[in-house]
């Protein structure tokens, strides 16, 4: 693994700021390493998560006009979820949200009892709950525990109509170490030579800053020109969380939206698809 020695000198002043003024409990190594990213995407096809709930994982049916929740960074912490819950109550005043996506950072530190809270939370819907994975929840060892209760870390959802035609299709994708590696972003790109209408791209780390001293980013610039240059004039939409931050870029036709924390701000995109296109917009619990 090659490490960025400025990057991660910056990482470690800022944590151990942090750690000065909050008393966190840190995950040092976490910093520089969680995982191997190529054990996780061995999981592929392991969906225990589903296990959970009465959804199929990777096929949902969706009316010709639908909408979908998106948020990111719940940092579910000793059960707490700040409020992660109260989404169902928008869900059911909604009938026409059909999923929701949490970019990753589903916990704060991997703990098998925050993912189980995730998990129940997720059950009482009505609605699938899909995750994505994030730095914060394989720190202190817990990919094990991430991958005995959730599963696989990338993987693919096709949107269907009732006839069973593919309407859309939805991707989600392992940033956890800030990188997606070679063998995801090849599948990537085999898997949307074959995916109709509609795209979106699920992931943690996000591709572009907000600003000059912003580090929280994709670390791998040749990296993300190729994923760029793959979803160019095929995705609608990239959604990305992990900076706490909001940004709105396009470029290549392509959406690029990072999602500020729902921790602290209880902030949610929401996602309508209709005969006159795609639309979001933003709100707050």
């Amino acid at each position: 693994m090659v490490i960025n020695l400025k990057k991660l000198f910056l990482h470690i002043l800022i944590m151990f700021t942090l750690f000065i003024l909050n008393g966190c409990n840190i995950d040092w190594l976490g910093l520089i390493y969680s995982s191997d990213l190529d054990e996780r995407l061995l999981e592929q096809n392991n969906f225990q998560f589903i296990k959970t709930n009465e959804y199929d994982w990777t096929t949902i049916t969706l009316p010709d006009s639908y909408s979908f929740i998106v948020l990111a960074d719940t940092h579910i912490e000793n059960t707490n979820a700040w409020g992660f819950e109260n989404l169902i109550s928008v869900i059911s005043e909604n009938q026409k949200i059909e999923f929701v996506v949490v970019l990753g950072d589903i916990t704060q530190y991997g703990a098998l009892q925050d993912i189980n809270r995730f998990i129940e939370i997720a059950g009482t819907m009505g609605v699938p709950c899909y995750p994505v994975i994030g730095n914060h929840d394989i720190y202190f060892g817990n990919w094990p525990v991430y991958r005995e209760s959730i599963g696989s870390t990338r993987y693919r959802i096709d949107g269907i109509n009732v006839q069973g035609d593919t309407k859309a299709a939805f991707f989600i994708l392992d940033s956890a170490n800030s990188f997606f590696g070679k063998q995801q972003m090849d599948w990537l790109e085999r898997e949307l030579k074959n995916a109709n209408g509609h795209i979106f791209v699920f992931t943690h780390s996000p591709l572009f800053i907000t600003g000059p001293l912003e580090i929280h980013q994709n670390s791998d610039y040749r990296e993300r020109s190729r994923l760029i240059s793959i979803l160019q004039g095929k995705c609608d939409i990239m959604f990305m969380g992990h900076s706490h931050n909001r940004a709105e870029n396009k470029t290549g036709g392509v959406q690029y939206v990072s999602i500020e924390d729902f921790k602290s701000t209880k902030t949610y995109c929401i996602v309508t698809v209709d005969a006159s296109g795609v639309t979001y917009k933003f709100e707050k619990l």
